[in-house]
């Protein structure tokens, strides 16, 4: 599998010590770089990437608001000498969180990272010829709970923990939000927040800037705003 990789930093010799890091590892392809961080978004808009390494301190454009203006982000490796963002880069979902000046061997951790969220998401789910496509979730440490993808109405984001709410009932588990949604299938559910995954064919209504599902409201977040109507307009056709 080719995984396509951009890299967006200020600093060229903090590219070149990603590229370099990357260029004898199989399956990554360092497909372009950027010092600019707009350059780097128009490119990012209109070409097919995996995974991308983006610095947070940089002019015209910081990280922060680059992933906020994203509505369909690739898997995020953030590259910082400034620690104390971590926390906030991880309430944008990014993958991981690398501190400058990186080292190898952690890179290759976050690496393998993406190479199973990747492979999940590609290979998501357990299916068989008599019975719709289902998922096991570990709601305690000793019971794995069989759920049909058919029945999964929201999946809603608890900090470290999910609530998936169901036709037959809610469940618990130990997760992120981006982390579950890349298990499900594309077509079928939809990132509607930071907070909330829905599953497209339980949408009752849309009116403003929420949906409605078994009678509760949930808020569409504002950068998901266009691509959840174009979603919902393109499935009704």
């Amino acid at each position: 599998m080719k995984i396509n990789c951009l890299i967006i930093d200020d600093e060229p010799l903090a590219i070149n010590v990603i590229k370099n890091y990357l260029e004898p590892i199989e399956n990554y392809d360092v497909i372009n770089t950027f010092t600019n961080p707009i350059e780097g978004l128009n490119f990012l808009k209109n070409n097919n990437v995996d995974v991308l390494f983006l610095d947070i301190n940089m002019p015209v454009l910081d990280g922060i608001n680059f992933l906020k203006s994203l509505e369909n982000p690739p898997l995020v490796i953030i590259t910082s000498a400034y620690s104390e963002f971590a926390i906030e880069t991880y309430e944008l979902d990014v993958l991981d969180f690398l501190v400058k000046p990186v080292e190898f061997p952690r890179l290759m951790k976050a690496l393998n990272k993406a190479g199973k969220r990747l492979e999940n998401k590609n290979n998501p789910l357990q299916e068989s010829s008599t019975e719709s496509p289902f998922i096991f979730l570990k709601i305690d440490k000793k019971r794995m709970k069989k759920i049909f993808l058919n029945e999964i109405l929201v999946i809603e984001s608890l900090k470290d923990y999910l609530k998936i709410s169901t036709l037959t009932g809610k469940y618990i588990i130990h997760s992120t939000l981006s982390d579950f949604t890349d298990l499900l299938p594309e077509r079928n559910f939809l990132r509607i927040h930071r907070s909330f995954t829905v599953a497209i064919d339980k949408i009752d209504a849309v009116e403003g800037n929420s949906v409605e599902i078994e009678g509760i409201r949930y808020v569409i977040g504002r950068s998901y705003m266009d691509h959840v109507k174009q979603r919902i307009l393109n499935s009704s056709n």
